[in-house]
């Protein structure tokens, strides 16, 4: 059975859905930078493996990512997830994972890529926003996307609202996207995109506002 590591830095909510989710892998560890993180204590709940590499304890951003290599590896991680992990990755650590590191993030991506991203896109007045699972590639929050989930955005949101609404659409896909690798359904076609097998395609598109008539 593959063996997961999931990485937090603070409350877990996602890799908590993963956990629920009952996914045909074994959770190795949940390791987090933070020491105070929330998700630490939820993962102890579930009666898995916590480990804390604390960033600010390493004199320098690749001496940090050693030790956190050495964690994953020592549990013998086959994919790391990255759930809410605040740390940018250098593209060193991302080349030893090529293919086996996942991230989510809270925009449909290439659009509002980094922090902010509900502000951002409240800010644009965007329609649609949402949420992409994708692997993890040198560049900050691009890569190979493997599954999106779009929400409108309505006329009486804020952050809290709109951050609300999003996040319950991460803990839907963020499993599902996980399954779909365990089960070996992915395959990249070219460098940037990627095929699922047996996927099917949406029953209708999101239009907001709705089209009348």
């Amino acid at each position: 059975m593959k063996r997961l590591a999931i990485l937090i830095s603070g409350r877990g909510s996602n890799m908590e859905a993963i956990l629920r989710a009952r996914l045909p892998a074994t959770v190795a560890a949940v390791i987090s930078n933070e020491p105070g993180a929330r998700g630490l204590e939820i993962a102890r709940t579930y009666g898995i493996v916590t480990e804390v590499v604390p960033h600010r304890g390493y004199p320098d951003r690749g001496s940090f990512e050693q030790a956190l290599a050495h964690a994953i590896d020592r549990h013998g991680a086959d994919l790391v997830v990255l759930a809410g992990f605040m740390r940018v990755l250098t593209a060193d650590f991302v080349a030893r994972y090529r293919g086996r590191l996942v991230n989510i993030h809270p925009s449909l991506l290439p659009a509002f890529p980094g922090l902010h991203t509900h502000r951002r896109a409240l800010e644009a007045g965007v329609r649609i926003h949402g949420c992409t699972v994708h692997f993890v590639t040198e560049s900050l929050d691009h890569g190979p996307i493997i599954i999106q989930a779009a929400v409108p955005v309505l006329p009486e949101d804020d952050e809290a609202r709109l951050a609300a609404r999003v996040l319950a659409q991460e803990h839907r896909i963020y499993p599902q996207a996980i399954r779909w690798i365990l089960e070996g359904r992915l395959r990249l076609s070219g460098e940037d995109r990627v095929e699922i097998e047996g996927a099917r395609p949406p029953a209708q598109a999101l239009c907001s506002p709705e089209v009348e008539g």
